[in-house]
């Protein structure tokens, strides 16, 4: 893979996955590692300017699993 190609590119799935996994306590730059993205991208998630309904759709798949 060359390093000039483009990192992975965030979606909605993968927005909702950031937020379980922010609240269950994992680093911002470990989320990034694994998802192949900058930190910012997982930043722009929580904090809401990416991917806004996110939250909301992980907030209700973390109460049907408890």
């Amino acid at each position: 893979m060359s390093n000039r190609q483009p990192s992975y590119r965030l979606n909605e799935a993968d927005a909702v996955q950031i937020w379980l996994r922010h609240w269950a306590g994992e680093f911002q730059n470990r989320i990034a590692a694994s998802f192949d993205v900058n930190p910012g991208r997982v930043n722009e998630v929580i904090k809401g300017r990416r991917f806004p309904n996110a939250r909301a759709i992980a907030a209700s798949l973390r109460k049907t699993r408890h």
